[in-house]
């Protein structure tokens, strides 16, 4: 167990845990942590905001059916640990002790280094790559009349032991670039953004041109939008670009697939495992275990290894995602996806990286298939309802389809539906898989956590998309 950070030994771990245990206690576990992180923000050539922290804490939780007994502290003393047990076993009614023995540290391979990327580069380097940036969205085009630069990175430890004898740790690392555009053209102002990420160094974003291609990449959309068109409402056959558009997918049907959804029957799929609830085009993924990727964890907040897990394949629901909780009570396997926000939060189930497998079809002949529709390039946010699973999204980067090729650009386009019924009308799925450029981030329950998505293109058959002119 890497314990470089903490001033407790195992032993000690092992015997605060054990006074929460009793006779109607299922598990219990007991989650220490250690973040530091830091920002940077520069505005129009000038670093407006810096900041820094860190916290450091623990969190022990006490299960038994489905009650849940939780303490908390900003503080990793036995003395707390200790109480916080004792507070957590009385809220679930169960008295008793138990002798707790961890067993050798469970070893996984590691899917990024561990290192603390906050003094791996020089301060003094992170403020030039900003103006380098900077400087870098000006030279573009006159146009350009705001840069808004940020560069935000983390260092996490943490170690998880349960009741089990599972004792679990890992180093996070975790890094972010973003920036925003205003462009200007006859007293019209639009916007656009990007951003880029990883768990490794900043080098990650700054060496190979990947952030000075996020700029260009903001660059471009904010100046597309300037001659933009109003977006047609009505029903469109719709074409969603690879990438980042799977935002969509995420939202409005990995959610519905969480445990916790289904177990309390508040999801539109449950009790459908086995049955067909897409396109048989249709094979989606969730998979922590990719190298490096923002969403990927080497183990989950529970100690379990993350792994890939196959949801729907071929049309057919497989999978939910699972944490410890609910795949106790709902007689399943975790699936590696017990994720929290911070150690004063509990685990729930939530997704990692969540994409839609490739097909056979190639972009080309996607496009050509439409005669008048829509492609949607980028998303920029939306709205989703969990146990209806409908949603509306704004896309931020979208243009007209016509005679089968893409056209003008188009702005103020939304897509409604429901997102099991958009699964059902896939008609043409592309063989260009694409992952986000690390910049996912999903809420749920008050709790916030790094994600990934992907895609490849794909053509949903028709949707209702609202915008200002009818056509």
């Amino acid at each position: 167990m890497n314990k470089d950070w903490l001033s407790i030994s195992e032993t000690q771990l092992e015997s605060a845990l054990g006074k929460a245990c009793g006779p109607n206690i299922d598990a219990a576990d007991l989650y220490l942590q250690q973040s530091l992180e830091e920002s940077w923000i520069l505005e129009d050539g000038i670093v407006k905001e810096g900041g820094f922290s860190i916290d450091r804490g623990f969190g022990l939780r006490v299960m038994s059916g489905e009650k849940t007994g939780f303490a908390y502290a900003d503080q990793i003393a036995l003395p707390s640990i200790l109480e916080a047990a004792k507070s957590a076993r009385s809220i679930v009614n169960s008295g008793g002790n138990a002798i707790i023995k961890s067993h050798s540290e469970l070893v996984v391979p590691q899917l990024y280094p561990a290192i603390n990327p906050l003094i791996i580069t020089k301060d003094a380097d992170k403020v030039i790559f900003l103006k380098e940036m900077d400087l870098l969205a000006r030279k573009i085009d006159p146009r350009v009349k705001q840069v808004m630069l940020s560069l935000s990175g983390s260092y996490d430890a943490m170690v998880v032991m349960n009741t089990m004898g599972h004792v679990s740790s890992d180093i996070r690392p975790l890094v972010h670039f973003s920036v925003r555009i205003v462009v200007e053209e006859n007293g019209r102002f639009e916007s656009a953004s990007a951003g880029c990420g990883g768990r490794d160094s900043y080098d990650c974003v700054i060496k190979n041109d990947i952030a000075a291609n996020q700029v260009k990449r903001a660059v471009k959309q904010a100046l597309q939008n300037l001659t933009a068109i109003p977006a047609p409402a009505g029903s469109f056959p719709v074409v969603l670009g690879p990438g980042w558009p799977a935002v969509l997918f995420h939202e409005a049907v990995g959610h519905g697939l969480e445990g916790d959804f289904n177990r309390k029957k508040t999801s539109v799929f449950t009790g459908k495992m086995g049955e067909k609830v897409a396109s048989e085009l249709c094979t989606v993924v969730d998979d922590g275990t990719i190298p490096g990727r923002r969403g990927s964890l080497t183990v989950d907040d529970e100690g379990t290894p993350s792994q890939k897990t196959v949801l729907i394949e071929n049309g057919i629901l497989k999978n939910y995602l699972q944490d410890n909780l609910n795949a106790r009570l709902m007689k399943m396997k975790s699936t590696g996806n017990g994720r929290r926000e911070s150690y004063s939060s509990l685990p729930m189930p939530r997704m990692t990286n969540t994409y839609l497998l490739p097909g056979k079809s190639t972009p080309e002949d996607i496009i050509a298939s439409v005669e008048k529709g829509i492609y949607a390039a980028d998303f920029s946010g939306g709205q989703v309802d969990i146990t209806s699973g409908k949603f509306v999204f704004t896309a931020s980067e979208a243009y007209l389809i016509e005679h089968g090729k893409i056209t003008r650009p188009i702005k103020g386009a939304t897509l409604i539906g429901s997102g099991h019924e958009v699964l059902k009308k896939i008609s043409m799925v592309g063989n260009d898989l694409k992952l986000d450029s690390g910049i996912g981030t999903c809420g749920k329950a008050g709790q916030t956590v790094p994600v990934g998505v992907g895609q490849p293109t794909l053509k949903i058959e028709s949707m209702t998309v609202g915008g200002s002119e009818t056509r």
